[in-house]
């Protein structure tokens, strides 16, 4: 472990870092992952993995002693020793070459992709991009993904916030999710993800300034990918996504998509007042 820094000569020390992992893709995630979405368990041994299920698996078994106040493991260790605060999901990019099957063991390979220290209206932030890959049984690449990681200042008081952003045009298909605290923790247990703004009510006023326990980011882009795959009728070959503005567990919220292409279409995920939260495009082959 090394002392935190924002000192970007140290940072960029870990670009090309890689860790190696292993996994098996037991059903029974996917079965609880059913259960939350309130769909009827049916998935078993050799089925398809839907796409972005498996953030499911590959869990970070980081010990108690090595959690920040936030829940999330400290930097350091694999991710950069950034020293700064707050820690987004900022949005992703991934190739679906094969399927992943459920009951393969899948090797995982992830490294540090690229590191940059910028400064925006909201203070000093760091963007981490870390690649993914994913090997079936065959030793063939069937998944391939870029993550964005954002770090922040805690922001000023007086700071101004964001003007929220206009959704796209009427969508053609339309869905309404009513989130809960339940819903959140369900998720939070089920990636093992332990960071404190999706369970934790007291720590989100008063720590983070948040009106509501916020909405896992990677959960509303699974929601958005399996839209997306509902229009376009067919399997996903590529998929990406970008955060935009936080949900909670306040409202009830929309995902929405637009077939844009011939093999294209265009998600979003909106607020109950008409706002931009994540946006998504997907391909398919």
């Amino acid at each position: 472990m090394t002392q935190p820094t924002n000192d970007e000569d140290v940072l960029r020390q870990w670009v090309g870092k890689q860790e190696a992992t292993t996994d098996t893709l037991h059903a029974t995630q996917s079965r609880l992952m059913q259960a939350l979405l309130d769909q009827q368990p049916s998935f078993d041994t050799g089925d398809a993995l839907p796409p972005l299920w498996h953030w499911l698996h590959f869990a970070n078994a980081v010990p108690q002693s090595g959690l920040g106040q936030d829940g999330h493991p400290r930097t350091g260790g694999f991710l950069p020793p950034v020293d700064l605060p707050r820690r987004m999901w900022a949005g992703g990019r991934l190739t679906f070459n094969a399927p992943l099957l459920l009951g393969e063991t899948v090797k995982k390979l992830s490294t540090i992709k690229e590191i940059q220290l910028k400064r925006g209206r909201s203070g000093l932030l760091c963007f981490i991009t870390v690649s993914h890959e994913f090997r079936g049984e065959d030793n063939e690449v069937r998944l391939s993904e870029e993550h964005d990681i954002v770090y922040r200042e805690e922001p000023s008081p007086d700071a101004a916030k964001p003007q929220p952003q206009a959704v796209p045009n009427t969508a053609e298909l339309r869905e309404e999710i009513t989130p809960s605290s339940t819903m959140l923790f369900r998720y939070s247990a089920l990636t093992f993800n332990g960071h404190r703004i999706h369970y934790d009510k007291d720590y989100c006023r008063d720590v983070e300034g948040y009106p509501g326990l916020v909405f896992h980011g990677p959960l509303t882009a699974t929601l958005l990918a399996g839209l997306a795959q509902k229009r376009g009728n067919s399997l996903l070959s590529s998929f990406s996504f970008r955060a935009v503005a936080p949900i909670f567990d306040t409202d009830t919220f929309c995902i929405c998509a637009n077939r844009s292409g011939a093999n294209q279409v265009e998600a979003w995920a909106e607020t109950s007042s008409g706002h931009l939260a994540m946006t998504a495009k997907a391909e398919f082959s």
